[in-house]
């Protein structure tokens, strides 16, 4: 498969691949919080499925994160590339 293009995806997705090992979840037990299949964080994580907002939300939540701090890592991210 593809990775996606939009460097502003490959930063999204590695903020929360961050995240979520900082917090110490496999993807496994993060997708089980979501209710949503293991392939999915995997194909976020591998750069192969965007996050819209809502998911991104639903993502940070579920890692005990806050999300609006999250956003902010993503924007200075970009703001360095």
């Amino acid at each position: 498969m593809k990775s996606l293009r939009s460097s502003t995806a490959r930063i999204v997705a590695n903020v929360l691949t961050r995240a979520r090992e900082a917090s110490g979840l496999s993807q496994r037990a993060l997708a089980e919080r979501l209710k949503r299949p293991h392939s999915v964080i995997g194909m976020i994580e591998s750069h192969q499925r965007q996050v819209n907002v809502t998911e991104f939300i639903a993502i940070a939540e579920a890692l005990g994160a806050d999300p609006a701090e999250l956003f902010r890592q993503v924007l200075r991210e970009r703001k360095l590339r």
